[in-house]
């Protein structure tokens, strides 16, 4: 036993080459480069707070998503959302309809971020609480509201799930959330707003290219911005993948676990990336448009990389 310590000291103190060999076919993958070029990233306002200048990390216009986890004061968002906006950023707050009581209190949001932060853009879902607060429990329902659309919002989006949703499948199939996603292809017939479908993350690259497909082939055309988990240290990301009902793929985690060669290394999106980008290039038609990360090792990690692997496309704003 008093061996394994120092062996795994000397494989960390020898993966340095092993580490930047694997890094480097993506910085200068144009592949790669091209897929990145207007990425979104989500943030919270406690980690948004941490964060002394988005100008300095995110290119110029990225499109910010604000999640609203449950307990989160309106105040917090709001406030969030305006910051952002004032550095020059899209804004797009998540409206989580099971935390959302009532017509009216929905009006009272969207009547703040507009008011408060000049927001246009939503992100509609259900949101992963068990209890329901009010009139809600579908992201369907907020749209059939119309306050956005009587808001002039110009970009409604709604969550995809490549791997399923127990939540909404519990048997573990598809036929739920794929229906859900026909509706909406309907109501994108009703409304000005442009619409998009922004995915849970995922660890393979397969399961995803055939989803998107398979939405296609069902009559679904929304365009598709896949949930990607930024780097991180590999038991948060496998803390974070389980607590997110990631499906099959975080096979993927859990053999990088048994790998004592990577068991030392922050996970990073590289490989997964450069096949949905390989796919996004021989395919210029596919509904799978960009990239929307999910920042599980930090904000500025996560665009770090990003500034690595993303050539111009990935240009701060500060420095651009």
């Amino acid at each position: 036993m008093g061996l394994i310590p120092s062996r795994i000291l000397e494989v960390a103190l020898s993966l340095l080459n092993f580490k930047h060999r694997e890094e480097s076919p993506a910085r200068f993958n144009h592949e790669v480069e091209a897929f990145l070029k207007g990425y979104s990233i989500e943030v919270m306002p406690r980690t948004a707070a941490k964060v002394d200048d988005f100008r300095a990390l995110l290119p110029k216009g990225t499109r910010v998503y604000v999640a609203h986890l449950e307990g989160v004061p309106i105040e917090e968002m709001v406030a969030t959302a305006a910051r952002l906006n004032e550095d020059g950023f899209k804004v797009m707050p998540h409206f989580p309809a099971r935390i959302i009581r009532d017509k009216a209190m929905l009006a009272d949001w969207i009547a703040r971020y507009q008011g408060e932060a000049d927001v246009r853009q939503a992100l509609l879902l259900a949101g992963g609480i068990s209890s329901i607060a009010g009139d809600f429990h579908s992201s369907m329902q907020l749209l059939e509201t119309g306050l956005f659309d009587k808001a002039g919002f110009t970009d409604l989006h709604v969550a995809g799930h490549p791997e399923g949703n127990r939540d909404i499948d519990p048997d573990g199939g598809m036929k739920n959330v794929t229906e859900a996603l026909l509706w909406k292809q309907q109501f994108l017939l009703k409304t000005d707003a442009k619409m998009a479908v922004a995915t849970q993350f995922a660890f393979e690259a397969a399961p995803i290219i055939n989803w998107a497909k398979s939405l296609k082939d069902a009559g679904v055309d929304i365009p598709i911005h896949i949930g990607i988990a930024g780097p991180a240290k590999l038991q948060t990301m496998i803390r974070f993948a389980i607590a997110c009902g990631v499906g099959p793929s975080l096979k993927v985690l859990q053999k990088r676990a048994l790998d004592v060669t990577k068991l030392l290394l922050p996970y990073e999106p590289t490989a997964i990336l450069t096949e949905l980008a390989a796919h996004k290039a021989a395919h210029p038609d596919s509904n799978i448009e960009r990239v929307h990360f999910f920042p599980l090792g930090g904000i500025k990690t996560n665009a770090n990389w990003a500034i690595e692997h993303g050539g111009a496309s990935t240009i701060p704003a500060n420095a651009s």
